[in-house]
């Protein structure tokens, strides 16, 4: 078939055309990165991914937030549950890549449904990408082939995420009321079921332990806690009831989050299965001290008496006394801040996006 007739080059043409006439194409953006329509964590990773590799490979790279008319792409699901909800609705031509972050069977039944069903859909992926150690282990048992299982951390903005001055520290405290002396405790994530008050705690983000874990503080320091996220709701009915003070607010643009980490003294993971979490590295790159489960990343990027505290899943006791000894020695603590920004840095956008561009895209297109 002649195509000389036509005026524009073939990359260029509608991809009806394209479909029409069965010709594989490598038009811009052959790479298309699906986040979530929400203001949420994986819309921000997809665009920030979107941008870096776009510095290094021009045109090879967009979010997308509607998959279904894709063809002849390499289409990248930023969650395995993009994946499950989509590739079956999607040409045969697209090649796919999906993100897995979090979950197993034992979670509950939902969860459970849901790793059959990304199990089920496994022929159809290119290449799996996961930011934890330990999720990658899982993987592998799980029987995802080991050519296409690929470890690449989450990232963080260290020009967005960073150290505030003792002046701005001050000033957020003050505006909250708070005196020198208290335990200032920063818990931004989502820990209720579903998407109203979150009266119904979700379990895997482990709101019952930071709950016991605060309270705990508060029988030997002053405390405070700043919450953020959607549905909080169990949180806050249990501060609520042991006469703890708190503020709750919920962020409705993620460029507003830094300043939250301005006046804490410690940020608190007490989740029983994460991917990353997100807020752990924000917290150390804004130079926050972190006490974490091990769950997700955190394994992989705290070192525990190094930059942050690091106990195992559940450990209520062992959490509080890991706060306390790292609080009644400051300068301890500081430094441990600092060598906690400093290792942060390894997890800048700009290297996380070269890592998605060498060990993913290069060879797919």
């Amino acid at each position: 078939m002649n195509l000389s007739r036509y005026k524009y080059p073939l990359s260029t043409l509608p991809i009806r055309t394209l479909d029409f006439f069965h010709v594989p194409v490598t038009a811009r953006h052959p790479v298309r990165f699906i986040i979530e329509k929400g203001n949420w964590s994986i819309k921000w990773d997809g665009h920030y991914v979107a941008q870096e590799v776009d510095k290094i490979a021009p045109g090879l790279i967009k979010v997308e937030e509607n998959p279904f008319l894709l063809s002849h792409k390499v289409a990248h699901f930023g969650s395995q549950f993009q994946f499950t909800a989509w590739h079956k609705h999607m040409a045969q031509s697209n090649r796919m890549i999906c993100t897995f972050f979090h979950g197993k069977r034992t979670d509950d039944e939902a969860m459970a449904r849901h790793v059959d069903d990304f199990l089920e859909g496994l022929p159809r992926l290119e290449k799996v990408i996961t930011a934890a150690s330990m999720i990658e282990q899982r993987l592998l048992e799980w029987g995802v082939p080991r050519a296409k299982l690929v470890r690449i951390p989450i990232g963080v903005d260290c020009g967005l995420f960073k150290p505030c001055s003792e002046e701005i520290r001050q000033k957020t405290r003050q505006k909250y009321g708070l005196s020198d002396d208290t335990l200032v405790i920063g818990s931004f994530q989502k820990d209720g079921n579903g998407w109203g008050e979150g009266n119904e705690p979700k379990l895997i983000k482990g709101p019952d332990v930071l709950v016991e874990v605060v309270k705990k503080l508060a029988q030997e320091v002053p405390v405070f806690v700043l919450l953020t996220g959607p549905a909080r709701g169990y949180v806050k009915k249990h501060l609520d009831a042991a006469g703890i003070s708190y503020s709750h607010e919920f962020i409705e643009d993620y460029l507003d989050l830094p300043s939250r980490f301005a006046p804490l003294d410690v940020y608190i993971n007490p989740s029983r299965e994460e991917g990353g979490p997100k807020g752990i590295l924000e917290a150390m790159a804004a130079g926050v001290f972190v006490a974490s489960t091990k769950v997700g990343m955190a394994p992989d990027v705290i070192v525990h008496g190094r930059n942050g505290a690091l106990v195992d899943v559940g450990d209520v006791d062992g959490m509080v006394s890991a706060i306390l000894a790292s609080y009644s020695d400051r300068d301890s603590m500081r430094w441990m801040m600092e060598q906690a920004r400093q290792d942060i840095l390894s997890y800048d956008w700009p290297k996380i996006g070269r890592q998605h561009y060498d060990l993913v895209y290069k060879d797919m297109v």
